[in-house]
């Protein structure tokens, strides 16, 4: 099913004193952009929801928040981190020497740097945590995708709205192109009559000039390039699920036939028609944005 690029989901996991909050929501982008902002304590499964994430998901700017809630007793522990508290005692000395500066570098002053004190909570279960946040997870994105596939359902159909009024101008086209040779036949004939007055009219000469004008404003091969755009589109719309590159390559190559169809109009009517598949497949151009 064709979905769109743009959607949001809400997931909500309890169990007994634990609560987790899933939101995902997205925006157009070209490739998948996954930008995950979770606690601290979910950080281990960052790639697990990444994975989770690429199973259902090819394109967009994807935002997803996790929050966490317990009203549980926990125990915790502060843990030292001697690494950490050592590079920066280095670096502090480093830049005592560096610059001559007093020396008072205190563990009172180290430990207020990020990261040499850690705060872990004992006895966390990480399979309990994965399985409360897979939960959420689940609950978001089966509400996300519901959402991007229905706003994909209203896109299909105003583009297929959009690609038949696209036939009609070139149907329009195709039935008129004979009628400008007729009368542009019909106006050399007069015009020739009324220089030559009583003069006998050199029908070879007449159709030559027909021909050459005809070759010169032919458009028949553009609205076989046109009509086979138009098809091949409302068949990816109505049988492929991921359309959005391919409509925006097909939607770059019917405006190149619609720009020669109207540089090479000598009549109202088909330069009528002409901008009007320019306006048209615009608002195409506007809509495949948002298609996955």
């Amino acid at each position: 099913m064709i979905k769109s690029m743009t959607g949001f989901g809400h997931g909500e996991y309890a169990l007994e004193s634990e609560k987790v909050t899933v939101e995902i929501k997205s925006v157009n982008h070209r490739y998948l952009d996954l930008n995950l902002k979770l606690p601290k304590k979910f950080s281990a499964f960052e790639n697990q929801i990444r994975n989770r994430l690429k199973q259902d998901l090819s394109r967009g700017k994807v935002d997803i928040y996790v929050s966490y809630e317990s009203s549980a007793d926990r125990n915790y522990s502060i843990q030292y981190n001697p690494l950490i508290a050592s590079e920066y005692y280095e670096n502090l000395k480093q830049m005592v020497a560096d610059l001559d500066l007093q020396d008072d570098i205190t563990a009172t002053k180290l430990a207020s740097f990020p990261d040499v004190f850690e705060i872990r909570e004992s006895g966390s279960d990480e399979d309990a945590l994965w399985d409360l946040l897979s939960h959420a997870l689940d609950m978001a994105l089966k509400e996300f995708i519901s959402n991007r596939e229905n706003e994909g359902s209203r896109l299909k159909a105003d583009l297929l709205l959009k690609l038949d009024e696209m036939q009609q101008q070139v149907d329009f086209i195709e039935s008129r192109a004979p009628q400008i040779l007729e009368e542009y036949k019909e106006r050399l004939r007069r015009k020739i009559d009324e220089l030559l007055e009583d003069r006998q009219v050199d029908e070879n000469r007449i159709a030559m000039e027909v021909t050459l004008y005809a070759d010169k404003i032919c458009v028949d091969e553009e609205l076989v390039r046109l009509k086979s755009h138009i098809k091949e589109a409302k068949e990816a719309l109505e049988h492929l699920d991921e359309v959005g590159r391919k409509m925006d390559f097909l939607a770059q190559e019917m405006n190149r036939e619609s720009n020669t169809i109207l540089s090479k109009s000598t009549d109202v009517s088909i330069a009528d028609c002409g901008i009007t598949l320019k306006t048209v497949i615009e608002k195409i151009r506007e809509q495949i944005q948002n298609l996955e």
